[in-house]
């Protein structure tokens, strides 16, 4: 068994990935058991690096509130703001304090100086504004209207931009994190929040209905950009109408929501060309996503469920298998689980054949692993037939601590 392991492994490259695909994705997931460790994010800058100089791609989206990655964009692609600036606006979830962050960006905006604009990198966080708890639909909701209002005739809007103002009233009673646990703390099922869903709906169908006199008048780049608005701000509505909800549907329905949005997003960013996405594998795994709350087991489909739905062939999906965190007590794996059965390859990092895995492994699945940290998820064994590669990287060391998502 081992010497068919060992023959299933390959180095982490562009070219290795491509030649375990039928054709090139338009959409690259690659996985991450874990957050917050700069390992993984090396790993994933390196095989970026190589999918744009080998493979042609254009585009990264990575698991970070989608409104805050436009500061990201507008860096690597115009140079705005410093990179300090960006870093600390541009990621959520405290990321923007990692090092291997701040050198994507970097090499981004470094390769794309003196670029025509057709051949920039483009940069996308995918998820909603939901750190930890929903944000207020004001900042989505308010652009989309500037944007329609901008460019559209007065007549053709559903309210005026004082309408939106006074149904959002304060921010702070949108973001209470009290309304994660207590829907009777939240206001997504008020009068003015139902009223805001309406609008927000109306404002979505305007920019549809007007899609070929804004892309004329404006630019496509900027008609995309109020599409996520109008993305943003219906997922956010929603969401917060089931932060209101009772029914023992509510956790279910929220868990649900983001990941939609997250899918939305990603098969927006698949338009451009192809795009190498990063986030939990649980995110971008082609099964249902599941939690358990107490007693209570949860279901959901998954964004990479979502998409692969979407997408067929054009998605591929490489989780990532980790042997060791021992800063967060994740010691050497047990030898019949997975991950402690590649712990026996030589590499430090690897890429695996699935295919020439599961032959090496036979009719039995190893042990699903157990892991002492909430923060870690081992890979389940039976989701091997739905990855199309595995990324594994042996041991983590332990590096500057950024926040867990």
């Amino acid at each position: 068994m081992i010497a068919g392991i060992k023959d299933a492994a390959h180095a982490v490259e562009a070219a290795a990935v491509m030649r375990l695909l039928p054709a090139r994705p338009r959409l690259l997931a690659l996985g991450e058991p874990t957050h917050g460790e700069d390992t993984l994010l090396d790993v994933r800058n390196e095989l970026f690096r190589q999918l744009v100089e080998e493979e042609g791609y254009r585009s990264i989206a990575i698991e970070s509130d989608c409104m805050m990655g436009l500061v990201v964009d507008d860096y690597v692609t115009s140079g705005t703001g410093t990179l300090d600036e960006v870093m600390e606006r541009g990621f959520s979830h405290g990321w923007g304090a990692s090092e291997a962050n701040r050198e994507l960006v970097r090499w981004m905006r470094a390769r794309n100086e003196g670029r025509p604009a057709s051949e920039h990198l483009r940069f996308a966080g995918f998820d909603g504004p939901l750190e930890y708890w929903a944000a207020s639909p004001r900042q989505a909701l308010t652009a989309l209207h500037g944007y329609l209002a901008a460019w559209t005739e007065p007549d053709l809007l559903p309210c005026t931009a004082g309408t939106l103002d006074r149904l959002l009233g304060d921010d702070d009673r949108w973001s209470n994190p009290a309304a994660v646990m207590d829907p009777s703390q939240s206001v997504g099922q008020s009068a003015e929040a139902r009223q805001l869903r309406w609008l927000a709906d109306d404002l979505v169908a305007l920019l549809d209905a007007q899609t070929p006199h804004l892309i004329a008048a404006t630019s496509r780049d900027d008609w995309e950009r109020a599409r996520l608005y109008g993305r943003t701000a219906t997922g956010l509505l929603g969401y917060h109408f089931w932060m209101a909800d009772t029914s023992p549907a509510r956790v279910t329905r929220m868990c649900a929501l983001r990941d939609s949005m997250m899918a939305a997003n990603l098969l927006a960013v698949a338009e451009r060309g192809p795009v190498l996405a990063h986030a939990h594998n649980a995110h971008l795994q082609r099964s249902k996503s599941s939690m358990r709350l107490g007693d209570l087991p949860l279901e959901w489909w998954s964004a990479g469920s979502i998409v692969n739905a979407h997408l067929g062939e054009e998605y591929a999906f490489l989780a990532t298998a980790v042997g060791t965190i021992r800063h967060r007590g994740v010691d050497t794996p047990a030898p019949d689980t997975l991950e402690g059965l590649l712990y026996t390859l030589p590499e430090d990092r690897c890429l695996i054949d699935v295919r020439g895995l599961t032959a090496a492994l036979g009719d039995a699945l190893p042990a699903p692993g157990v892991s002492p940290w909430f923060g870690y998820a081992p890979m389940d064994p039976s989701h091997l037939p739905e990855v199309d590669g595995l990324v594994f990287v042996k041991d983590i060391p332990q590096g500057e601590n950024i926040p867990q998502g």
